[in-house]
């Protein structure tokens, strides 16, 4: 009978060796939500993600990275990471600096997302703050036509809404994220909707909106300036064709007067 405790050579997260000093974080998943669901770690250290939850069937899934729960998909076993009620717990080293954003596929729309960054060193960046509000965007070359305008709030809560276009080319996609963030960190992973049905005023009717599940946007500022944004599409998202790619550098565009940062 196989562990319940996999490790995994998954992508460029996992390898055969652990170093001798690595230290080992839990995670567990409860009903709608993660515990801790933001993490620092350093290279070589694990994560143990256990679910505790009522019943409530849960995973852990991280874009092409990683898709567990009861076994994970792609370590041999034939597991396939679908979300179960059942108690489960799988081990995943990193040994790769990043951010990692992960979801239950089950709960997103509920805000059950979680990040890990796994560091080089001691944590670097800039933490939150107001003074971040503003308009962000890609500076990759021909990639200044879509961007994020962020919103930094005073009770801890954050509100980004990303103006980019839908997979096919003829449209726009506007995704809506807000969720909440720790003022310590650097980096914050909310959940983000999808909303259709609407037209130009006066045809207007909020009764033919359609808002669904997109995903998770991750969000990290290396400075006042300057950051990444990750995000992990849901089953949903990705069978309308939007993919999980790599972060993508984004830099800021305008701020807000009255606001400093740091």
């Amino acid at each position: 009978m196989r562990s319940r405790d996999q490790i995994l050579s998954l992508c460029l997260l996992l390898s055969p060796m652990v170093t001798c000093c690595a230290a080992n974080f839990q995670v567990h998943a409860y009903d709608g939500y993660f515990d801790p669901d933001r993490l620092v770690i350093q290279i070589g250290d694990t994560v143990t993600f256990d679910n505790l939850s009522s019943g409530v069937p849960a995973n852990v899934h991280a874009g092409n990275m990683f898709r567990c729960a009861v076994g994970c998909q792609g370590d041999g076993s034939g597991a396939t990471g679908n979300p179960s009620k059942t108690h489960w717990s799988d081990t995943l080293a990193f040994n790769e600096p990043g951010i990692v954003s992960y979801v239950s596929d089950r709960q997103v729309s509920d805000g059950m997302t979680g990040t890990i960054q796994v560091s080089e060193a001691a944590q670097i960046g800039q933490n939150i703050v107001g003074g971040l509000t503003g308009n962000w965007y890609d500076p990759a070359p021909n990639q200044d036509g879509h961007g994020f305008q962020i919103e930094i709030h005073p009770d801890s809560s954050i509100l980004a809404i990303w103006f980019v276009f839908n997979p096919a080319g003829n449209g726009q996609s506007w995704i809506f994220s807000q969720g909440s963030y720790d003022p310590a960190m650097s980096t914050v992973t909310i959940p983000a909707f999808l909303e259709t049905g609407g037209a130009f005023p006066p045809q207007f009717d909020s009764n033919k909106l359609t808002r669904t599940t997109w995903g998770a946007l991750t969000f990290t500022f290396t400075d006042c300036n300057n950051g990444t944004a990750a995000w992990v599409a849901s089953d949903a998202a990705k069978a309308a064709g939007f993919e999980d790619v790599a972060p993508f550098p984004i830099k800021r565009l305008s701020r807000v007067a009255g606001l400093s940062c740091p």
